[in-house]
């Protein structure tokens, strides 16, 4: 039996909680968890006494006054900045979309600070494995926004969503004095808030220079722990030097990886080489098919490492090399020797070697630091790789700074499991490279990965007739990409799953919410509270359609975008029914009793409604309490 709702009195609710319209808020879950550890800690009213959490804690907390961190002017903000709820919502785009109503890929045009803040209830704790390539700073290269305070409001303005009041988004040139620091407020929050939506076993890679490698690495460890730090990886970005270079020819970048916790991750092995595999041979003609010979002496010292050993030829060795030792005592090796384990040379009367065989080793080989542009592809083959997939009209458009898709298919392969649903998420998606590297993996290994893709709508320098922004590429690749893939195996079915792969995207795009919010703000005088209170009699903002509010309901109700939705007719009105039927929603503006007992007698979990379909009928919203109650809907809400 469903738990029946309470309101915050503990007696049974009559009336339906309004949906809360903000995203996830992270600092009431730190609030929560502090509090729950340490119930000491609380205060009348519910917040944390500092001074009871530090005796709380005792000698683990640190007082002094001087401490190794990280620190620029600007890092209070980026406190706040996390610490602001978003009140934007993502629209949906079918026409822009592929297979909208099927897929479960996402390209989500927007700022992705805010994106980010709007996924932390639908997706905290699901996404497998973040890539992100960010501005590098290298002067006049990133756009931010100037107040991070209002950067939905700053965002819509960009994007002319509104009438601008002189808040904008804007370059960081070397010549700023805050050149570093603004890069490190950009990159802080978006960083903080993308750790909550990986997975415990999750992984981010990052891709960086030389200008911003040692605060980048500063920053994630703070927002990660030092301790679950991986690797950072030098990828060999170009084929040949440049021997235009001032000082040296840069031929490399960076990419930094941390793990959720690194005592969870794991990488997967990578394929094994033709190279690796040519070492194996089998000249002796053992069953145990292909191996090769490691020598059989080392120079660790241990007491029994020295004695004579006879080779089968007859020949008589003392011991082994000067400064060595054998690796094994006398007894292991004649073991060894007596399973066939032990070369000889052809003769037989060589050093001893002992044999390691290709069916006994790994299947695979162990990640290095060094990615060389020869295994995962280099930035001019990028370049190209673009523009066979994007018909520039102005070559200037063409993105000098992405990735190949090689790069990012190596992320793949350690990061995710081809037979596993795995959400991979890039909110600097630039020209899209990480959804085309996506479904190339997925159709070299059979996998199942899903994308979601964030991309400001940065204006291009030459507007194109089809292409006006960055965010116009990175949909126009993906696009391109599915077309080539359909086109070249007509629907192959996965081989681990025995279905279609998904080769399709929805399109979302930020927005200001579709509900008008109580501006709290206004005079406290009775003409401007009636105005505000006018303005919420219906308080649906202009232009919005049906699926507009619903994607927006679910996804501040912890759904994901990609939710399975069905639409019924229950007593002659639309309800819509989300993920198999766990939700209904009724969007209906002349809500009845009829329709009420329908959705009732259906038993979901939760019911959320549209608050103006009451039409002020009070007893009707309360009969709507009571019948859901006895029903056992365990949450109602209106909006």
């Amino acid at each position: 039996m469903k738990q029946a709702k309470y309101d915050n009195t503990g007696s049974e609710a009559s009336e339906p909680n309004r949906l809360d319209l903000r995203s996830h808020d992270v600092t009431e879950d730190k609030r929560r968890e502090l509090l729950r550890l340490f119930p000491e800690a609380r205060t009348e009213g519910g917040k944390i006494d500092f001074e009871r959490l530090r005796l709380a804690l005792g000698t683990v907390v640190d007082v002094g006054k001087e401490r190794y961190g990280l620190t620029w002017p600007g890092k209070a903000e980026c406190f706040q900045a996390v610490q602001t709820p978003s009140l934007g919502t993502l629209l949906p785009c079918r026409e822009e979309s592929v297979d909208f109503d099927t897929t479960e890929n996402l390209i989500i045009e927007g700022d992705n600070l805010e994106v980010l803040k709007l996924l932390q209830k639908s997706y905290l704790g699901k996404v497998k494995m973040i890539y992100i390539d960010p501005p590098y700073n290298t002067g006049n290269d990133f756009i931010y926004p100037d107040d991070y305070s209002e950067s939905l409001q700053t965002y819509l303005q960009y994007t002319g969503q509104v009438d601008a009041e002189g808040k904008k988004f804007g370059t960081n040139t070397e010549t700023d004095g805050r050149f570093h620091s603004k890069w490190l407020s950009m990159m802080w929050p978006r960083l903080y808030m993308a750790r909550n939506l990986l997975r415990d076993d999750g992984m981010l890679f990052v891709s960086c220079d030389d200008n911003e490698i040692s605060n980048l690495r500063a920053t994630l460890n703070e927002i990660f722990g030092e301790e679950n730090f991986i690797a950072t990886v030098i990828w060999q970005k170009v084929f040949s030097p440049k021997n235009s270079a001032r000082h040296f020819s840069e031929d490399h970048d960076y990419i930094v990886a941390y793990a959720r916790h690194a005592d969870v991750w794991r990488p997967r092995l990578l394929p094994r080489t033709n190279e690796m595999e040519a070492r194996y041979e089998n000249p002796d003609g053992d069953l145990r098919g292909p191996w090769t010979s490691g020598d059989f002496s080392a120079r660790n010292y241990y007491s029994e490492g020295t004695y004579a050993i006879t080779c089968p030829s007859g020949r008589e060795i003392s011991g082994p090399p000067p400064g060595t030792y054998w690796r094994m005592k006398k007894d292991k090796f004649l073991e060894l020797d007596r399973d066939g384990r032990i070369w000889w040379g052809k003769d037989g009367n060589g050093t001893p070697r002992l044999k390691r065989f290709l069916s006994e080793v790994k299947q695979g080989r162990v990640p290095q630091t060094f990615w060389p542009y020869e295994e995962v592809g280099h930035t001019q083959g990028a370049k190209k790789q673009l523009m066979e997939h994007v018909a520039f009209e102005q070559t200037d458009n063409v993105i000098d700074s992405i990735k190949p898709t090689g790069l990012i298919r190596r992320m793949l392969q350690l990061a995710t499991e081809p037979s596993e649903v795995d959400v991979v998420l890039d909110f600097c998606a630039g020209s899209g490279s990480t959804g085309h590297a996506v479904f190339e993996q997925n159709e070299e290994d059979g996998g199942n990965r899903r994308f979601i893709l964030v991309q400001l709508p940065e204006p291009l320098p030459q507007p194109e007739t089809e292409l006006r922004t960055i965010a116009d590429i990175t949909k126009e690749r993906v696009r391109r990409v599915i077309k080539k893939l359909n086109e070249s195996d007509t629907g192959q079915l996965s081989l681990e799953r025995g279905k279609k792969q998904d080769r399709g995207f929805r399109v979302y795009k930020l927005a200001e919410s579709s509900f008008k919010p109580w501006n709290a703000d206004v005079p406290h005088d009775a003409e401007a509270v009636a105005q505000q209170l006018d303005l919420h009699v219906d308080h649906i903002r202009e232009g919005r359609s049906t699926e507009d509010l619903l994607w927006e309901i679910l996804l501040k109700s912890g759904f994901p975008l990609t939710t399975p939705i069905e639409t019924l007719t229950l007593a002659g009105k639309t309800v819509h029914a989300a993920a198999g039927g766990e939700m209904l929603l009724c969007l209906d503006r002349a809500l009845t009793l009829e329709v009420i007992r329908a959705i009732a007698e259906r038993e979901p979990s939760r019911v959320v409604l549209l608050d103006a379909g009451f039409a002020g009928n009070d007893q009707l919203k309360a009969n709507a309490a009571q019948i859901f109650k006895t029903k056992g809907v365990v949450s109602f809400r209106t909006v």
